[in-house]
């Protein structure tokens, strides 16, 4: 009888109490959190401009550590990129930008030291370059992204402009989701840029990363989307990727160039790396039987060797490749060399300016091969721009595939916006359970005051009666917070944020402080 006397005391004042009752729902003004867009993005361009020109970002501020990027993820972060493809930039451009695998991180640690880019994550491959960052500020971010551009590429700000695409928000998530389901690649479809996307999302995540919270899931949601294209589409079948389109390139212009069948065409690849490997593969599915590969140990080609039983492969150390370009009709060149492997002088000085016609196929970026070397009569140099004819004509077989792939990929970009906007909903959670909490202490105050006043009331007793004070709060929050947890789309989530905040008075500091005034 004592416990159920405590209880109906409680009750009653909690009853009694204004905390939690909910006055008419007014219409307010909808919160909207969904960031900046890409118009906003563009018209700061010239503020960006204007703070690399001026050293304007100064470093001033320190670097957040991982912790604080954690919290300021609930705070309105935002998804922004700034890149250039090949579908912008001329590769003179995109190879001053280009980044080692290795530097990535290092890299995103430049970007985000001054504090102003929370969060950085770098993709850096033959035909891309590009930054996904988020901030709080987009502004003085974007200065500080331009500002690295312009350091690192020692290129004026007004040849970036012309060549860089810049996208805020949502327009940056989709961005990403299409680059990993290849639907932006120069090949549509291709595979090999789903496993650089899965790179950057493994680099962003290491020790020394800068990927944050959202910028992790987000690179994570993408390289989920890119999977779900290539098992659920036709869009990666047959010949995906920029070594395949080489292969293309190179047997297309074979008799038109060489004056010779590409079938009895003497063949050499410069490198022994992935693209290497891809581009022996697609050799090989055209009847390829012996290809030379010049490189500058042995370990790598003698592993292509054994993977590729029946292609015969002659290795060739680097100090040996202007005997192979001497005996061959066709070279690719596939390194990770910062520096020009072929150009116009070392083909003079090792007797290839004249006689036989010689076909150079670079698809490394950096390039291989100096752009001088066409000013040589018998050499026809190509280099990854020089694809883009070649895969129109496979962007048009996959234009259906590609429909079905953006459904897919929109699927994926909707679920991370919307887990992103989740993210606005915890403040207000907190607020609301921190209210919740201060009006049961007063409530749970004066009633424990009553009752330890009586001295049958034991101190175990009391505990329980505060116990039943948090579960009565809790189960009365369940409903509010799990409402705000469901809200299916973006609009849906800000009304409930609003309304809630509305209801329970949580932008009101005085709220209640009030409920006292009024009974004095």
């Amino acid at each position: 009888m004592k416990f159920s006397t405590a209880l109906i005391a409680l009750t009653a004042l909690a009853g009694s109490s204004s905390a939690f009752q909910a006055p008419a729902v007014t219409a307010g003004r909808t919160l909207n959190n969904r960031g900046i867009d890409s118009a906003l993005m563009s018209s700061t361009m010239d503020e960006a401009a204007t703070a690399v020109n001026g050293n304007a970002v100064n470093g001033a501020r320190r670097k957040k550590t991982k912790q604080e990027r954690l919290e300021l993820a609930s705070k309105g972060l935002q998804v922004h990129t700034i890149g250039l493809s090949i579908h912008h930039a001329s590769v003179e451009v995109r190879e001053k930008l280009a980044i080692p695998e290795h530097d990535w991180n290092i890299q995103s640690n430049i970007i985000t030291s001054t504090g102003v880019v929370e969060e950085a994550a770098i993709l850096s491959t033959c035909n891309r370059f590009e930054i996904y960052y988020a901030a709080s500020d987009p502004h003085e971010a974007n200065a500080r992204v331009m500002e690295f551009l312009a350091e690192r590429s020692g290129l004026p700000v007004s040849t970036l402009r012309r060549n860089i695409f810049m996208l805020s928000g949502d327009d940056a998530v989709w961005h990403l989701m299409r680059v990993s389901g290849g639907l932006d690649s120069l090949v549509v479809g291709e595979g090999q840029i789903l496993s650089q996307v899965r790179q950057c999302h493994l680099h962003s995540i290491e020790e020394d990363g800068c990927g944050g919270k959202v910028l992790s899931r987000l690179l994570n949601n993408a390289v989920a989307a890119g999977k779900r294209v290539r098992s659920e589409t036709s869009i990666s079948k047959g010949s995906v990727s920029i070594s395949s389109a080489a292969v293309e390139l190179s047997e297309h212009m074979c008799l038109k160039d060489l004056n010779l069948p590409f079938s009895e065409a003497r063949l050499a690849v410069v490198g022994a790396g992935t693209m290497t490997r891809l581009l022996i593969t697609h050799l090989a599915s055209r009847g390829l039987e012996r290809i030379s590969i010049v490189n500058r140990s042995m370990a790598r080609p003698m592993e292509l060797q054994e993977q590729f039983p029946d292609v015969e492969i002659e290795i060739v150390l680097e100090d040996g490749l202007w005997d192979v370009v001497s005996r061959s009709d066709i070279v690719y060149t596939a390194t990770s060399s910062p520096n020009y492997v072929i150009d116009k002088a070392s083909l003079e000085e090792n007797g290839q300016n004249a006689g036989r016609p010689l076909m150079l196929v670079d698809i490394a970026v950096p390039r291989n091969i100096g752009s001088d070397s066409a000013e040589l009569p018998a050499v026809v140099p190509y280099n990854v721009d020089d694809l883009k004819a070649v895969v129109a004509k496979n962007t048009a077989m996959r234009q259906r595939e590609m429909i079905e792939a953006e459904n897919l990929l929109r699927e994926e970009a909707d679920s991370f916006i919307g887990w992103r906007e989740s993210l606005s909903a915890i403040p207000t959670i907190n607020q609301l359970q921190e209210r919740a909490n201060m009006f049961r202490q007063e409530e749970l105050k004066k009633c424990t005051r009553k009752l330890s006043q009586n001295d049958n009331f034991s101190d175990r007793e009391l505990e329980a009666v505060e116990r039943l004070s948090r579960g009565i709060v809790n189960k009365m929050l369940h409903g509010p917070m799990s409402h705000l947890r469901r809200a299916e789309s973006v609009e849906k989530k800000q009304a409930a944020l609003s309304e809630l905040s509305s209801m329970f008075r949580l932008d009101d500091e005085a709220g209640g402080r009030g409920r006292g005034r009024r009974r004095r």
